[in-house]
């Protein structure tokens, strides 16, 4: 009787303690449900604002054109035009798809085989050598998610998945991930792609390269058509294969695209616009401000012009630097090159103050015939000094007494700075500020000769006022600017032009002017269609000029190193730089 009761109690005990212990696995769990619970809505609460798909941040663009309104250059643009499945050839989209996530039209947001696959064949490597995410969640980290291989991570995804799941359908997660994935440069979506790697539009793209984007999507930089075009044309062909065996196209489709597989040939040298777009971009923020928005800015150039002149520069300009620019009768800037090699040195030299040497004299012969003197007025060349100033003739040579014509065209310093002691520093330098150019020079006798420094486009200007009939000149970069709706936000009032120099001086000026190309130290510059043209070359061959016309432009040259020292003895303004305007113009 008291062993059955013992055992009873026994039996209860245990069933007590076994009571206790599920009561105890049960608040485990529970707690461990409400950890995961806490963490998961801690992450939740830590991701990005979902309507931000919609509204990417992103620094607004300024697209420069040409003056018939073609691009030639894109500042700050990230993205592509915008693309949609719709608005595509098929096989555009279906080369992703077919490589990507080939059942992306028929799983959810997460693909649950491809997530078994890839753990398997990770346990397997020992490594991550698999992934199994979907389009949706490719999409997601594009657009959301920084590329940190953390837990909260990947909550965050599978959540953020969900969502765009449940938020758009297929084709708009499509568009989505084709408009935001990175491949180029930096550049985002696959029409920034094919702009850069093909020279035209995503909806132009062919089967072939639409199967060359696609290789890039696993990596874009060792998979790329430009860098790496070995590697790209393998995979190419293995997603054309496999589009072939997903029905998307025939076998013979695929087999003619494999044939037109090849690298890809970057688009047209956007180095040589980079010097003119970093100055019109000055002239943009100058005008507007703070930048916020989209631009579309309409300038003056010539993409003719300036990629003859860019040719011609860096074809002669051999160890030296150079810069050459080129203004229109009214002050359109048609042509703009600030050195040999903009990734080598952004420094743009066509606004770089120097010194221009003998270039600067026609504002002393200017002030001459607008006192009375003509071409045909004789002075005496012999050496001139005042107080410890004694420049000497280029070549140590004075020739007596010449006509003006002479001591123009022979570029000879005794004549100008005799001229300016006659009519007064004063009124040389007034004549420069009519011109346009006084506001740097200085009050001294060597400024005659070319001492005092300016830049390139305000020396060109100086000749442009001459080849305009005596009209103001004040050189102008942009027509218009409209933001990305269209709406014009700034355009140019041309201004009523003043009168700077009377007829009978500008006439004289051309003579002497066409004299120098003709006869004088400008030789070399000539050939048919130039009207004239001057020489300048500062102390010790620092700098070298040369600034010509032609019925439709005034063009100048500098030749010359960065830091100032000396070139080569043989080079002047009429060697090199009279030699680089002839081949621009010819």
């Amino acid at each position: 009787m008291q062993t059955e009761l013992e055992n009873k109690k026994e039996k209860k005990k245990k069933r007590s303690f076994r009571a206790r212990l599920l009561i105890l696995f049960i608040n485990l769990l529970l707690i461990c449900v409400a950890c995961v619970g806490l963490y998961v809505l801690f992450v939740f609460l830590q991701m990005p604002s979902l309507d931000s798909v919609l509204h990417e941040t992103r620094e607004p663009a300024i697209i420069f054109l040409d003056k018939d309104g073609r691009e030639i250059r894109a500042d700050s643009r990230i993205m592509g035009a915008p693309v949609s499945v719709d608005g595509l050839p098929p096989h555009v989209w279906q080369a992703i798809v077919a490589i990507e996530d080939k059942n992306f039209f028929k799983h959810g947001a997460i693909s649950y085989r491809g997530t078994f696959r890839a753990i398997v064949i990770n346990l397997f490597d020992g490594r991550f050598a698999a992934g199994g995410s979907t389009i949706t969640q490719q999409t997601v980290k594009n657009i959301f998610l920084s590329k940190d291989k953390k837990v909260s991570r990947k909550i965050q995804e599978l959540i953020l998945s969900m969502w765009l799941e449940n938020r758009f359908t297929k084709n708009q997660i499509l568009d989505l991930y084709m408009n935001r994935i990175s491949l180029v440069g930096g550049m985002r979506g696959i029409d920034a792609a094919a702009t850069n790697l093909f020279g035209h539009p995503a909806n132009e793209l062919t089967l072939a390269e639409s199967a060359q984007i696609a290789a890039m999507l696993k990596a874009p930089t060792v998979y790329s058509p430009l860098k790496n075009p070995d590697k790209n044309i393998r995979r190419a062909k293995i997603i054309l294969n496999e589009m072939a065996r997903q029905k998307y196209i025939t076998l013979e489709q695929a087999q003619n695209a494999i044939k037109n597989l090849k690298p890809a040939t970057q688009t047209a040298d956007k180095n040589l616009y980079r010097y003119w777009t970093d100055f019109v971009k000055d002239e943009v923020e100058s005008r507007l401000g703070e930048i916020n928005q989209d631009l579309y800015v309409y300038t003056t150039l010539d993409t003719n012009l300036q990629k003859r002149v860019a040719a011609s520069l860096t074809k002669h300009i051999g160890d030296y630097q150079g810069a050459i620019v080129a203004i229109s009768r009214d002050g359109a800037m048609r042509a703009m090159v600030g050195g040999d090699n903009y990734q080598v040195s952004q420094f743009n030299r066509a606004t770089a103050l120097r010194q221009p040497g003998s270039a600067f004299k026609p504002v002393v012969y200017l002030v001459a015939l607008e006192n009375g003197m003509t071409p045909e007025s004789y002075v005496n060349d012999s050496p001139f000094s005042i107080g410890d100033y004694n420049p000497k003739n280029y070549d140590e040579r004075y020739y007596g007494g010449i006509t003006l014509a002479t001591a123009f065209a022979k570029s000879v310093n005794s004549v100008p700075l005799k001229l300016t002691k006659e009519y007064g520093i004063d009124t040389v330098l007034n004549m420069a500020a009519r011109l346009g150019v006084g506001a740097n020079l200085k009050r001294e006798y060597s400024t005659v000769l070319g001492a005092s420094e300016m830049s390139l486009v305000d020396l060109t200007t100086i000749y442009s006022v001459i080849w305009n009939d005596g009209e103001s000149v004040h050189p102008y970069a942009i027509t218009k600017i409209k933001d990305g709706a269209g709406n014009v936000l700034y355009s140019r009032d041309p201004s009523e032009t003043i009168t700077i120099l009377q007829p009978q001086t500008v006439e004289y000026m051309k003579q002497l002017l066409y004299e120098v190309v003709t006869k004088g130290t400008g030789k070399r510059a000539y050939t048919e269609g130039v009207f004239g043209g001057k020489t300048g070359t500062s102390n010790d061959n620092r700098d070298a000029w040369f600034i010509g016309a032609t019925s439709d432009y005034v063009m100048g040259v500098w030749v010359g190193n960065d830091d100032s020292s000396p070139m080569d003895s043989k080079i002047t303004g009429g060697t090199l730089p009279a030699t680089i305007f002839h081949d621009a113009v010819e």
